[in-house]
Parts: C-alpha cells; structure tokens; sequence
C-alpha cells in the first residue's frame, strides 16, 4: 500500500510573501471563491494571495509549482462563465492591488497591470486625447486582466473590435513560475509565432498575466443615436442584418420585450413595454454621422420598425445606451439567472433568436434576449425560481439547448465571456475531437503538471483512464 503524501501547509508560502498578503481565514477568502457567474463550481482554496508585483506572482506560481498545487488567477471577479471559481485545495491568486495604469501618447499605447479597471484605462487614455475602444457592459468595474482572460467585447466592438484587437504586449508568468515578456509597443510584429494571441483569451489555463500593452486611438467622434421599436426580435434581427449591408456601425444592441420590462421595473428610462424589441444604433462617422442614420433609419423601416427616434443630443444617448448596460442588473432583480452568450454567422441571427423563443416555451422557462447584434453576438439570460428543483432542471436543460441551436447554426457557445466551468461540458460539440485533442497537446506544453485552472475551458480529455485529470 503506497503511503499518502501529507497535506500541503502553507507556511512556506506566507513566510516567502510580505505580511498580509497571503490570506488563510476562511471568512476573508470567501468572497474570492467564485466569480459573478455563481454557476455552484466553486471550491475552497487553502489561501488566496494578493500580490503588488509580478515577482510576488512568481513566487507564488513557484510554489504552487513545488507542490502541485492547484492556481487559479482572479481578476474583479465580474466574469459570467465560472472561469475564476476557486478549487478545492488550490490557491487563488487575487491581482486587485496590481492597478497601474500608464500611457505613453507618443506610441499612443497604455502600459496597464491586470488589476487596472477598464473604466480606468479609458479614463486615462481620455486625459491625451485618446480612446481604449473594447467596452463591455461591466467597463466601470471590470479588470483589464479578466478583459484580456476571456477575450473580452462589448458594445462598440461591431465596428471598432474586442480586446485581442488592441494587445501589442504582455507580460506573463509561466506554471513554473518563469516570466515571459511578449510583443512591446511596436504596432506590427510577425517576429516568431503568435504567442501574444495564444495567451488572450485563455482563461488563465496557460498562465497568469501580470503586465499588458494595449493599443489606443484617438478619442472616438461625437455620435448620432438612433432607437427603434420592432413587433418582434425576428423582425429587429432582419433590421440588424440589413443595417450590416449598408454602413458599418459604432453599435447595434438589441433588447426583446422581457429585457426591456426588466430595466423598466429596475429603474425607469422610458421605454415602451409593449414593444417586442427595441434596437440601439449609433453612428460615429465623421462628418457623415447624420447620412448613415438616415440609412440605419431607412432599414428599420423597411423591416417593420416603428417609432423609428434618431438624436445627437449626448444625455439622450446616454439613456438609451444605459438602459442597455443596466439589462443584466435588472433581470438579476427577477430571479436566479444562467447566463448564454452565444454567436451565430450575422445571417442566421434571426434563426436563433426564434429557436430561443421555441427552446423558452418548450422547456417552460423565461429566456430573456439581449444582444450585441451586429456581431451576431446574442445573450439570452435564463431567469428561474432557483428554490424550485423543477425549475432548476429546465433551466439547465434550454441552457444545453441554446448552445446546441447556435453550434448547429454555425456559430459558438461564447462570444466573449469565455467557456469556464459553466460551458466546458459544451465545448467538444463545438470544436471536435481533432481540435480539442490539439488543445489539450497545447495545454499540456505550457502546464505539464495541468495546476493552472484546473476545471476551467477543457472537458476531460478523450482517452482519460481512472486517475487521469
């Protein structure tokens, strides 16, 4: 009989590390366990560490490293996918103090640690004229390392793109424990393979990422918004489709009839209820902003839109741009929710938001629909009784099913939130058995010991024997 090993102490560990930085009381550290998702993956870590600086990084990766310990990087913990829960007998490494945000406006670049909050990159960058487009919907309380973990979008990203978009440089820290420097300020690099790429979006199961250089331009025009009504998301997503042929918008965001009651009970902005959906575009055009929303104006029209209301006054804008940002807010109000953030071909976007509506009724659940439309990127948010077990099981099943219907048409279980531990289950459906054994072939090159995220993004591997992870 072979002798078990002892269970790992973490003395070591708070003694290589300034005091206080390495957390152990069970009450502290459970508000570091899981992320927004609340998906129920979550374990629990035998401390959580908070470093300053990348070295402190290091030492911690190392440790983990001597003692096949489990590591799971955190962010601002806003992630909607699971991707940052915590595992049972793992450390979470917590990068909220490592907020240093600087710009250089020569290069126009901002050298920022994961901890910087979006909102305080654009805010920064806004100081010399200057504008970090990627803006996802939590911008003012996001980090720029869950940003770059998920590869994350947002509402202007249909014209201006998402965060692998704007990454010229990182800094990151190997599983063991190493520190790499990839890319820099320079704009165009094909020096070696794509490494910098391979690390965005890859949900700190290939390394933690301590130091980013992210792209800036200058600060975006004045914008012309225009709002209409649609009888259906069918008929707004054709509108969309449309739209999409003839200019090239700085937004298309969509809101069905359930999302845009939600924001109305959470906080009035004037929106009408009766409306099966409404369409948020918005146009940046310089000097031309007014030719492109007539276009804009012309095809929500032609697509049965109604109550068709263009504006450039900035308050205005903001309103209807607010009452988008707050949608997930408001339906938390309503109950337990599943977040989808699926994506299909922009053609087939008016396929999938019906197969939803069939996927509610069939599975008797409230699927409510918003949209950054004009990627063909749609979050259709599952609101449920979570005291009800019945419930519960439906809403779980049209959660498998949403997925299905957008791999079926083409598209993808996540368009910017990431796999996680939430959509893992989902991902050999949408990638295949060739392409998930080359992942795992990837994984296994850079985490030989498989201790960074553990559980997160990659179902187990095809050929797993008893023992195997």
């Amino acid at each position: 009989m072979t002798a078990q090993a002892p269970p790992v102490t973490v003395e070591a560990l708070v003694a290589a590390l300034p005091p206080g930085m390495v957390v152990t009381e069970a009450s502290a550290m459970e508000k570091y366990r899981e992320d927004f998702a609340r998906d129920g993956s979550a374990g629990t870590p035998i401390a959580v560490v908070r470093p300053e600086t990348a070295a402190q990084v290091q030492t911690a990766v190392r440790w983990a490293a001597d003692h096949l310990v489990p590591v799971v990087a955190r962010g601002a913990g806003t992630g909607l996918s699971g991707g940052s829960s915590a595992v049972d007998g793992g450390i979470t490494i917590s990068l909220d103090r490592m907020r240093a945000v600087a710009i250089d406006p020569q290069c126009q670049v901002a050298v920022v640690e994961p901890g910087a909050l979006n909102a305080d990159v654009k805010r920064a960058a806004a100081e010399h004229g200057l504008w970090y487009p990627p803006d996802p919907s939590s911008y003012e309380i996001c980090s720029i390392g869950g940003n770059l973990a998920t590869n994350a979008g947002g509402l202007c990203c249909v014209k201006y793109g998402v965060t692998s978009d704007y990454v010229l440089g990182m800094d990151v820290v190997l599983a063991d424990g190493s520190l790499v420097t990839l890319g820099g300020k320079q704009i165009k690099d094909v020096a070696g393979l794509s490494l910098l790429k391979l690390f965005v979006g890859s949900e700190g199961t290939l390394g933690i990422i301590t130091r980013a250089i992210l792209r800036l331009i200058p600060l975006q025009t004045p914008q012309a918004t225009l709002v209409s009504t649609f009888p259906s998301m069918a008929a707004a997503a054709e509108a969309v489709v449309a739209i999409r042929g003839a200019v090239r918008a700085s937004m298309l965001e969509l809101m069905d009839n359930t999302t845009i009651n939600a924001v109305e009970d959470w906080r009035s902005h004037g929106l009408d209820r009766s409306a099966g959906a409404l369409l948020v575009a918005q146009s940046d055009a310089s000097g031309d902003a007014q030719a492109e929303v007539d276009l804009i104006s012309a095809a929500c029209t032609a697509a049965g839109g109604e109550d068709v209301y263009a504006t450039t006054d900035p308050d205005e804008s903001a309103m209807f741009v607010s009452a988008r940002r707050n949608a997930l807010h408001a339906l938390e109000a309503r109950g337990s929710v599943l977040f989808e953030d699926v994506g299909v071909p922009l053609p087939r976007l008016p396929e999938l938001v019906q197969e939803v509506g069939r996927i509610a009724e069939r599975r008797d659940v409230e699927i409510a629909v918003v949209a950054h439309a004009g990627d063909g990127n749609t979050h259709p948010i599952i609101v449920y009784d979570g005291a009800d077990d019945g419930a519960v099981t439906r809403a779980r099943q049209a959660f498998a099913e949403v997925m299905a219907a957008a791999i079926a048409l083409g598209g993808t279980i996540t368009g910017e939130h990431g796999v996680g531990r939430a959509k893992r289950f989902a991902l050999p459906d949408q990638l295949g058995d060739d392409v998930l054994a080359l992942t795992w072939r990837i994984k296994d090159a850079f985490d030989p010991h498989g201790i960074l995220n553990p559980g997160a993004v990659l179902p187990p591997r095809l050929s797993a024997k008893k023992g195997e992870r």
